[in-house]
């Protein structure tokens, strides 16, 4: 989950991450069916984009603050100073390995199910598309209204894409919450309710060091790029 940590680079290298997304499972195809979780085989965008955010883990590890410095996303005006590429690197950065863990395993969950109905290409796209329009989001809501001058780490606004591009293709699976499989609910109304949480908290400024407006952002881009690629365009038919 994209985390946002005031303080110095250093700071953020040690504490990006406190509330790491939740993990979840694809319970059920069909929801009359008994409901357990479900661990897809991960096709080779999925796992290069797992073993890309461990690597860069390892590494940040290795590299210390400096690797935070230069690559989380730092808001316009800020201290650590923004630049472009910064849109996209900040999501292979994570602040723990529990940060790290659920979000992989939210890609593996959603991304590998994605993959294996789109083909190699409209996957990456749509998963990139998202983390830039998370990130854009973040800096336009929190940097500019909110006035937030922390980094933000993690990978959950490509994580929120997938989300919600697996609801509109599969909107009757169940999603499980792995460590309360009593939880299930259809993914279609899992997303909406997430999604209004979401909202929640961040008009609300609730919970600091979460970037709601990432994932909010992370959602209208999967939203962005299933439409693109059904050939509807962005606001109708192409």
């Amino acid at each position: 989950m994209p985390t946002i940590e005031p303080g110095s680079p250093r700071d953020a290298a040690s504490t990006a991450s406190r509330h790491p997304a939740p993990p979840f499972a694809d319970a059920s195809a069909r929801p009359e069916h008994k409901l357990t979780p479900h661990f897809p085989r991960m096709p080779s965008i999925t796992s290069l984009l797992i073993l890309l955010n461990i690597s860069v883990y390892a590494l940040a590890l290795l590299t210390g603050p400096d690797i935070i410095r230069v690559f989380a996303l730092w808001p316009p005006g800020s201290g650590g100073g923004f630049y472009l590429w910064q849109l996209v690197t900040y999501s292979f950065l994570h602040g723990s390995l529990l940060h790290l863990g659920f979000n992989m395993l939210a890609i593996w969950m959603f991304g590998a199910a994605l993959e294996k109905r789109w083909n190699d290409l409209r996957y990456l796209l749509t998963y990139l598309l998202s983390v830039i329009v998370a990130a854009m989001t973040q800096i336009a809501v929190s940097g500019y209204f909110l006035h937030a001058t922390g980094p933000v780490i993690g990978a959950s606004g490509g994580v929120f894409g997938l989300l919600l591009a697996y609801a509109l293709y599969f909107p009757n699976r169940v999603i499980s919450v792995v460590f309360l499989p009593f939880i299930q609910i259809p993914a279609r109304r899992f997303v909406l309710g997430y999604g209004l949480v979401e909202l929640f908290l961040g008009v609300t400024n609730t919970g600091q060091g979460v970037a709601h407006f990432a994932h909010l952002g992370g959602l209208f881009g999967g939203w962005l790029g299933v439409q693109y690629f059904r050939g509807r365009g962005v606001f109708g038919q192409r």
